[in-house]
């Protein structure tokens, strides 16, 4: 638990940097980063992030904290979507609720209409730290990598701070730290 709580300190470091904020790469690429974390930390992180949120709510600069849960969650409900659900589950299975749900949240690659990601873009201020969390809480109906390699279609002009429950090497996402996800290139690890 030190080792993380050593982390989210050096995350707090970064992310008020200036340079940080002005969200450009060495190769003046976009600015997205992965924490990773332990899994079972979930909690602490949460707890962590609400403070960091708090906090710099009236600075330079404003933390935006988006739960792709909650968001994927209201939206479902939205389009009624949410009862369809169960009874489609039931009927046809898992597999086949995550194509429906992908599909009507226009999940699939370069794709200008994703709703997530289109209601992301909507509601982050130019001042701000984009935080995304809930990953681990959406899966396997929503999957990381294609938040993040949809992402950059949409927000370009804040750094964006995917919180991963699992393990990032840079190259590969594996959630809960069992579960590998697709390759993804793009992000940098935010804090070793």
């Amino acid at each position: 638990m030190y080792e993380l709580e050593s982390r989210l300190n050096k995350l707090e470091d970064k992310i008020k940097q200036p340079n940080f904020r002005q969200n450009k790469g060495l190769g003046n690429e976009v600015g997205y980063y992965v924490f990773d974390y332990p899994a079972n930390q979930e909690l602490l992180v949460r707890e962590r992030v609400r403070y960091l949120e708090a906090k710099y709510e009236n600075q330079d600069f404003k933390i935006v904290v988006f739960d792709l849960y909650d968001i994927m969650m209201d939206l479902l409900i939205k389009e009624g979507f949410l009862d369809l659900c169960e009874e489609f589950e039931k009927t046809k299975g898992l597999s086949e609720i995550i194509k429906a749900v992908n599909e009507m949240l226009r999940m699939e690659e370069d794709n200008q209409n994703n709703e997530i990601l289109a209601y992301i873009k909507n509601n982050a201020p130019d001042n701000s730290i984009v935080f995304l969390t809930g990953v681990g809480k959406c899966y396997p109906i929503l999957r990381s990598h294609k938040i993040l390699n949809n992402l950059h279609q949409f927000v370009d002009n804040v750094p964006v701070v995917m919180l991963f429950p699992g393990k990032y090497d840079g190259q590969s996402l594996m959630l809960f730290s069992e579960i590998k996800d697709d390759n993804y290139y793009r992000a940098f690890k935010l804090v070793d």
